[in-house]
This record gives C-alpha cells, sequence and structure tokens, in this order.
C-alpha cells in the first residue's frame, strides 16, 4: 500500500492517512505541495474540513528562516507577557506544537480563496524545489491565509503526527518535502471523521488509505534502520 501511496503522491493524487489510536485519532488528506491546484483546495475545503496546514521538512524551514510559533511567542513575551501565559504546555496528545507562522503569495488578493491559497501554497513548494529559499520575503507576506508547520528534525524517528508523516512520505516519493494536510471532519458527530468513515471514502473516490503505523515502518525500512 505504500508504494501506491507513493506513486499516487507523484501524480499529485491525494492520499488520506491516520495517525494513531492514541494519538488525535483523526485522518489527514495530504498532497504535495509542489502540485497543488485549486481543485485540489476545494475538494480537501468541501470533504475535509479541518484546518489547511503545510507541513515543511526541518531543513526547509531552517533555509527559510521560519521559526516555530513558540519561538516567536517567547521572544515577544517580554513585551507582550500574556504570551507566556497562552504557551501550550498542556497538549494532551503531543509535547510540542509544530505550528510556525502564516503567510500569503504577494501576488494573491485576499489570499482566503481556493485559486489564492492552491497559488501561495503551490509557489512555496516550488521555490523550495528550486532551492531560492532567500526569496521569501520577496514573494510572501505574513500574515496570511496558509498556515505553516515545522516537522522535527528526523520527522517520523521524532514526532509521529501528520506533520511528520507528510514530510516522511514526500522524502520517500523522491518529492520537496513541503506538503499539505487537512483535517476529516464529521458533519453529524461534530468531532474528526471516524477510521471507517475514511476508508469507505477512500474506497469510494479511488485514494489510497494509509495508518500511520505502516508508514513509519515503511519509513524505517527506507532509511534502513
Amino acid at each position: 500500500m505504500i508504494q501506491k501511496a507513493l506513486e499516487a503522491l507523484k501524480n499529485g493524487e491525494i492520499v488520506l492517512v491516520f495517525d494513531a489510536d492514541n494519538r488525535e485519532r483523526e485522518t489527514d488528506m495530504i498532497v504535495a505541495a509542489e502540485f497543488m491546484t485549486p481543485q485540489h483546495m476545494t475538494t480537501m475545503r468541501n470533504d475535509a474540513g479541518g484546518l489547511f496546514c503545510v507541513p515543511l521538512s526541518s531543513e526547509n524551514s531552517d533555509k527559510l528562516g521560519i521559526p516555530f510559533m513558540t519561538d516567536i511567542m517567547e521572544a515577544a513575551a517580554e513585551k507582550y507577557p500574556v504570551l507566556s501565559e497562552l504557551s501550550p504546555t498542556d497538549i494532551p496528545y503531543d509535547e510540542k506544537s509544530a505550528f510556525s507562522i502564516t503567510l500569503n503569495h504577494r501576488e494573491t488578493f485576499t489570499g482566503v480563496t481556493d485559486n489564492d491559497r492552491a497559488f501561495t501554497i503551490k509557489e512555496l513548494g516550488l521555490m523550495c524545489k528550486k532551492g531560492t529559499q532567500k526569496e521569501l520575503g520577496k514573494l510572501f507576506r505574513a500574515p496570511g491565509h496558509v498556515t505553516l508547520l515545522r516537522a522535527a528534525e528526523g520527522h517520523v524517528l521524532k514526532r509521529k503526527g501528520h506533520t511528520e508523516m507528510s514530510i516522511a512520505l514526500m522524502e520517500m516519493a523522491g518529492l520537496t518535502e513541503v506538503a499539505v494536510c487537512c483535517e476529516m471532519m464529521d458533519d453529524v458527530t461534530g468531532g474528526s471523521l471516524s477510521t471507517d468513515d475514511a476508508r469507505k471514502y477512500a474506497e469510494e473516490h479511488g485514494l489510497v488509505f494509509l495508518n500511520g503505523a505502516d508508514l513509519i515502518e515503511a519509513y524505517k525500512e527506507f532509511k534502513g534502520l
């Protein structure tokens, strides 16, 4: 199944990834940022409905010069003490938040439409692919409507979130390590979509469904561990 997922990603298709029962218990739609289209955005907005995020590898994050949001809060806490009080030290399923900054491409208008967000995401992926990260401030503005996530160094070997799973998939597929992920929500229960319903959606739409544990094991084999 992992090979099918990698081929799908290389073809610009969406794959579904469930993290774990003892973590968020959520299924995310994931696609490679360099292949992002407005149609991807429309599908994920309508059929997933969670928060659109753009995971980047720690290497790409360092080249871009973007920090964790918690680092920004810590640096600004002396002037704005409330930021210390807001520190996310009590996340029930994790030790550290992957959230970074938000941005829009400077050629977008409001930045929130399917066209605008898809353009921002794709251009960010292509910029990292070309190795021109020094142009970040020239091409993008912040804050914006696209939320960036910093993957942990070593990603799934250190942290087992969708941020890291997205980057592991990009690496195994030989793609630029910038992705898009969005949680699948349930209109009926008001919670996340059940794993069974996510599998059913994948079957009905011809998409690959991956279990996080299988993805991590595949990555370990990929790295010879």
